[in-house]
């Protein structure tokens, strides 16, 4: 084996390990990065990218489509979904350059397209390299969890990693779990005019606050959705171009193509972990507040540490060590002002605290503010007044958000931001948005904490009308 010394070895090329290793670079570090798939990972190649991009052109058929309705159109064209899945290609090849191994190597980045392997607690095989490195990330992400439905292995399913090479629009689309990707792609293959049903074992989007989450399901059932919850698929079988799954409740479902969406499990297999010292959990890698695993030379970041699986959350934990990496410097990451999406329409997005759990943790203390998009005059303008933003406030400042509607996924970054820096809902509203605009929702919905307060207070009307007659 070929021998080579660094500083900062990375094990996966996703959106973690991809700003790693750029930023360890770009300061002066000696960095080696392997990856044996695709530059990018699954947020370019099979995820994030992929999905709202399919979102996106779903979203304009169904404008055309009120369009039409509304007598806007006298003619609406047919749905091409091999179309659609052209312009999802388009864009993945549109960014792939910003995570291309070309563009890592002129950062002074080493990519080695191999899968890397621990060999001791701070050496690599990689194909015929041996890298020892003074420390190391993992950032090898996570694969479509597999859930045990008999028949499952001999029926030819989908996940999000394979969907993306459909050509011909699915007639019915089974999709077997009710998550954000399942809600996802449900209202996608809705709009470019698929028959779908949803089939979740408990609620969907049963991580979310129930009332938005209500929203979100009406929509669906609205769009033509056929969404079976509480209920569990026990088998599979296919016939020709069929496929019928079968529920615990003995109901058959049969439809032409299936989508199993049932969430997603880390990428640790085949590791060589033992050798390192670095234990695992059932969601990933064991690491402490500092994303350190039970090796100290080791770190895990993104889906593989079990925190959570979203790119953003992945770089913020970049961020994190490469203060750790490079400067020595004890940071630790949060988790309180990590926000949310799905992007469904309407949008539904959270950040911090949800509703029942705040309540919970603080009881009294705890006050909720909350303003409707239909009191939006920009979401009137548009025809766009179904949802709401709710805050959580205890002694002024804000523990978590939700938002379901338009723009919701935009509207939660002013709250991560204001978690973040602990920022008292007085700031907030201080703040000033253009008119007319969705963001005035939380400058609105901040008034909204204080007006009780003001308006409701007869301290202040007797304060008020004292200085009004003194100044008379």
């Amino acid at each position: 084996m070929t021998p080579i010394k660094c500083d900062l070895l990375v094990i996966g090329a996703g959106s973690g390990g991809l700003s790693v290793a750029a930023g360890a670079s770009q300061m002066g570090a000696d960095v080696v990065l392997l990856e044996s798939h695709d530059m990018g990972g699954d947020c370019l190649n099979s995820g994030c990218v992929p999905s709202k991009a399919l979102l996106a052109c779903a979203g304009r058929t169904h404008v055309l489509a009120d369009a039409a309705l509304a007598g806007g159109v006298d003619h609406l064209p047919p749905v091409d979904y091999g179309a659609a899945m052209d312009h999802v290609r388009d864009v993945i090849e549109t960014i792939a350059p910003v995570d291309s191994q070309s563009r890592f190597e002129g950062l002074g980045v080493r990519v080695i397209r191999q899968r890397g392997r621990f060999i001791g607690r701070s050496e690599v095989a990689a194909g015929d390299t041996r890298i020892t490195a003074r420390r190391i990330v993992i950032a090898t992400g996570s694969r479509p969890s597999v859930p045990p439905i008999q028949g499952l292995e001999d029926v030819a399913y989908l996940t999000n990693e394979t969907l993306w090479a459909l050509r011909q629009r699915p007639e019915h689309l089974i999709i077997v779990g009710g998550g954000a990707i399942g809600m996802e792609m449900a209202q996608a293959h809705l709009r470019l005019g698929c028959r779908v049903t949803v089939v979740e074992a408990d609620r969907v989007l049963s991580r979310e606050d129930p009332e938005a989450a209500a929203l979100v399901t009406e929509q669906l059932r609205q769009d033509g959705a056929d969404i079976l919850e509480q209920t569990s698929a026990t088998g599979l079988r296919q016939t020709a171009d069929q496929i019928t799954l079968t529920t615990g409740t003995g109901q058959q479902i049969t439809g032409s193509h299936l989508l199993i969406a049932v969430g997603r499990r880390a990428n640790v297999e085949d590791l060589g972990l033992e050798h390192a010292g670095v234990e695992t959990t059932k969601t990933g890698i064991k690491v402490d507040a500092r994303l350190r695993s039970t090796n100290p030379k080791v770190y895990a970041i993104g889906d593989v540490a079990g925190q959570g699986q979203f790119t953003h959350l992945a770089g913020y934990q970049a961020s994190v060590i490469l203060r750790s990496l490079l400067f020595a410097l004890p940071a630790r990451a949060r988790a309180d002002h990590i926000p949310r999406a799905i992007y469904t329409d309407p949008e539904l997005a959270q950040v911090g605290l949800p509703e029942a759990e705040a309540r919970q943790r603080y009881g009294a203390r705890m006050e909720v503010a909350r303003v409707d998009y239909s009191h939006n005059d920009r979401a009137i303008t548009g025809g766009q007044t179904k949802g709401f933003i709710k805050v959580m406030v205890v002694r002024g400042r804000p523990v978590g958000a939700t938002v379901v509607g338009h723009q919701a996924g935009e509207l939660i970054a002013t709250w991560s931001l204001a978690i973040a820096n602990r920022l008292k809902m007085s700031q907030i509203a201080a703040m000033v948005a253009p008119y007319p605009t969705i963001a005035e929702l939380n400058k609105r919905v901040a008034g909204a904490y204080f007006s009780p307060r003001l308006f409701e207070s007869s301290v202040i009307k007797r304060g008020v009308r004292l200085v009004q007659d003194w100044i008379a």
